[in-house]
């Protein structure tokens, strides 16, 4: 019998975490249009360091490696781009 109560809180447990998911109505009167402003400007920083980053790394190898060096500074952003739209918007 004592072993029902267990996996009872064990199973309560598992459930506790999402509900920190849960919102209230105040939360969306509490985003500030600065905040927001500064993350999107922060992100096309960030999305225009990646073509200079790739652009100084293709700079320090040879013609031939050039190219190949240049996508592997391309690839992750597409990669996280990606990961962003999928996963992301669903966390969000």
């Amino acid at each position: 019998m004592p072993y029902k109560k267990l996996y009872a809180l064990a199973g309560l447990g598992l459930l506790m975490p999402f509900s920190a998911f849960a919102q209230e109505a105040d939360a969306v009167a509490s985003i500030s249009g600065a905040d927001t402003a500064w993350l999107l400007i922060s992100t096309a920083l960030v999305l225009l360091m990646t073509p200079a980053l790739a652009f100084f790394y293709g700079g320090l190898v040879r013609s031939k490696n050039a190219l190949n060096t240049m996508m592997m500074s391309f690839f992750p952003l597409v990669v996280s781009g990606t990961l962003c739209a999928i996963a992301g918007y669903s966390i969000a």
